[in-house]
């Protein structure tokens, strides 16, 4: 039988760059309420805060356990699926899904036994670009055209009501069996990320151009691929032989 509070673990609510901390106090009451403990703040502006405290209204367990984190990497640390929410549609091209078959597939990435992220952007501008393609897709909660933006915490309960909902299904999947080989998390990606970016340097495939736009594209792809550790190893040995082939032909031209 499933364990609803393990798989409630594995699923954490980040929040990026909170400007008021009774939103941080909000967001721990609301998924409190829905049976979550796991909140990870990356570089809120002001906490811990009575006005955070006072607003969780009784959640402060919640906020003592609360991470805290200079980077959004940090705060996604062993997950291997991670689910942006946005208001807008962005520049980043990103799969888009509602929030029902956004619980649905953060439920099934649990009942996999893997680490789930929800990540929550700054209340003015909502997550950058550079944050959302640190996600595999985003979420958009289907709000009206001419009054979209939803209170951050209003954002956080709708979600956590959500996956609540999934939990709490007729139709709750057995376990999976293990994996031979778990996936990448969000660190061991990022680690890859800078790998492929050095290597596309000295390769000097970019040749002057700006390499922004390649990399995001790259992480699009491995990302919808979310390769397992095993399959980044060999990533990392392909990479390596590159570089070490683009040494010997700069010191050989």
């Amino acid at each position: 039988m499933t364990d609803l509070h393990d798989l409630a673990a594995r699923i954490r609510y980040v929040l990026v760059r909170t400007s008021h901390p009774g939103n941080i106090g909000s967001a721990a009451r609301a998924i409190r309420t829905m049976g979550f403990q796991r909140l990870e703040l990356v570089t809120p502006y002001r906490f811990p805060d009575p006005e955070a405290n006072a607003l969780a209204a009784g959640a402060d367990d919640v906020l003592e356990q609360a991470g805290i984190h200079r980077e959004l990497v940090d705060g996604l640390a062993g997950t291997s699926l991670a689910l942006g929410l946005s208001a807008r549609r962005r520049g980043v091209n990103l799969p888009e899904i509602p929030p029902r078959e956004a619980a649905q597939q953060v439920l099934a990435a649990a009942m996999r036994g893997e680490q789930v992220a929800l990540v929550f952007g700054n209340e003015r501008t909502g997550l950058e670009n550079e944050e959302l393609a640190r996600c595999h897709a985003m979420v958009r909660i289907p709000s009206v055209d001419d009054f979209s933006s939803l209170n951050l915490s209003q954002a956080v309960q709708v979600m956590a009501y959500e996956v609540r909902l999934a939990m709490l299904g007729d139709d709750l999947p057995a376990p999976p069996p293990e994996h031979d080989e778990p996936p990448a998390d969000a660190a061991q990606m990022e680690q890859f990320y800078r790998h492929l970016g050095q290597t596309l340097d000295d390769i000097e495939f970019h040749k002057g151009r700006e390499p922004t736009t390649i990399m995001l594209r790259l992480r699009k792809l491995f990302q919808r691929a979310q390769p397992d550790e095993r399959e980044l190893r060999v990533l990392h040995g392909i990479l390596a032989d590159a570089q070490r082939m683009a040494g010997l032909a700069k010191k050989n031209p």
